[in-house]
């Protein structure tokens, strides 16, 4: 019962760098990332009751469709990033007077991807606990990673908030979020593997 809430709890992990990115969009309330949380733990109840009706039905090992599920959402969250940085870069050195403008929607979408991508990555984690710790899943499966992902995305944010986080480049965030998403990907692929 212990392993499935500590695996929840560490693998939200990557929730923190999450927070701290959206505690750096200026248009980013608390109330946004409730919002976030809100439908984060119905994907993750969601998530749980998927697991429990695909398990029987995989006939591969479900430790190789977690791993590569993990790795190929770390790699999208990164390039995702980089690509977009990139087009902001490009925009400003064609027009500087549209930058506010760009910013402003960019901020927008910003925190609307970064809410997407939290939710749906705890599903899946969600779903990656559940199938390993399968048939012996609980309910609290669930329950633990939204929590976890509440609370430190929450955390962070309030850190950044009050200026105490305020000097991590939001570069970082991303790539942290996105390489912790490839760690807990390698992992389940090398328990599988025996390594």
């Amino acid at each position: 019962m212990l392993m499935p809430i500590l695996s929840g709890l560490i693998v939200s992990v990557d929730a923190f760098f999450i927070g701290i990115s959206l505690g750096l969009q200026e248009r980013c309330k608390f109330l946004h990332l409730a919002v976030i949380n809100a439908v984060t733990f119905g994907l993750c109840i969601l998530g749980f009751m998927i697991a429990e009706q695909l398990y029987e039905f995989i006939e591969i090992d479900t430790d190789l469709i977690v791993g590569a599920l993990f790795i190929s959402l770390g790699l999208w969250y990164i390039v995702n990033y980089s690509v977009s940085e990139y087009t902001k870069r490009r925009k400003r050195r064609s027009i500087e007077v549209e930058i506010e403008v760009e910013e402003k929607k960019a901020s927008l979408k910003t925190i609307i991807l970064a809410g997407l991508v939290m939710s749906v990555e705890a599903m899946l984690i969600t779903m990656g606990i559940s199938f390993i710790f399968l048939p012996g899943s609980t309910f609290l499966i669930p329950v633990t990673v939204a929590l976890a992902h509440f609370g430190y995305s929450s955390l962070s944010f309030l850190l950044v908030r009050t200026k105490y986080v305020k000097r991590i480049p939001v570069a970082m965030s991303h790539i942290a979020s996105g390489l912790a998403l490839i760690i807990y990907g390698l992992m389940a692929i090398f328990v599988e593997i025996g390594i």
